[in-house]
């Protein structure tokens, strides 16, 4: 009888203990099922973005004055397919990336809802975050001048107080998309003013903002990185 006892138990054991697991435990949810804003942000977002969208090697999502500025169309285009030439990537399904179009979804909308502010021009008129035609190079010297030099050097080589912005590997990783939304954005990260604080009392001016990108696209290199000569010279010649 004993015997029988003690079977029983560990019957009784191993029911509950199968019958007490959460099913949730046993569960695995495919990756393109997966719509959680936070996940999807820090998974495919945040190493370049910054937690939070505070910013990092690229501008932060976070920044009221980007979210004035880009409407949830343009966010939404350059997330799916990415930047050519830049080192922002295609992240939509359709162009090669590994988000569905609701996952991006989640991500925009989580964006705005988390980090937009109604006021954040505080009544001023920013410029279009696009360009309307080209910018003038030739002036575009003058602008930076009075509005860049102060931080980035008379020639745009750096200074104190802030880096090279005519690196020719930096230009060589960023758009003039890029360039223009930081002159507008400014980087808060790095202590960078939008365009209304570059020159006191002075805000910049749609035109100065293109004329500015265009003197600096002029700066790229047309073939950036490593100069190799086309011969060795070897002992006695050349091959």
């Amino acid at each position: 009888m004993n015997r029988t006892v003690i079977v029983l138990a560990v019957s009784l054991s191993v029911t509950t203990a199968c019958t007490s697991r959460n099913p949730a435990d046993a569960q695995v949810i495919p990756p393109d099922k997966i719509m959680d804003f936070s996940f999807l942000y820090a998974r495919n977002c945040s190493g370049c973005h910054g937690p939070n969208g505070t910013g990092g090697a690229a501008i932060g999502l976070s920044d009221p004055v980007y979210l004035a500025i880009a409407d949830d169309a343009t966010i939404r285009r350059i997330t799916a397919d990415g930047v050519a030439g830049t080192s922002m990537p295609a992240f939509a399904q359709c162009s090669g990336g590994i988000l569905t179009d609701g996952q991006i979804d989640v991500i925009i909308q989580g964006i705005r809802i988390r980090w937009a502010q109604p006021d954040a021009l505080r009544g001023a008129q920013a410029p279009p975050y696009a360009a309307h035609g080209p910018g003038d190079p030739k002036r575009g010297v003058e602008v930076y001048g009075t509005y860049c030099s102060s931080c980035h050097g008379t020639d745009g080589q750096g200074s104190k107080r802030a880096s090279s912005i005519v690196d020719g590997s930096y230009l060589a990783l960023v758009s003039d998309q890029n360039l223009r939304t930081n002159v507008i954005v400014g980087r808060r990260e790095w202590g960078a003013p939008d365009w209304r604080g570059d020159a006191p009392g002075k805000p910049m001016s749609p035109e100065d903002v293109s004329d500015v990108v265009a003197w600096l696209a002029a700066q790229r290199a047309p073939f950036p990185g490593q100069p190799y000569f086309s011969a060795v010279q070897t002992g006695g010649g050349t091959r």
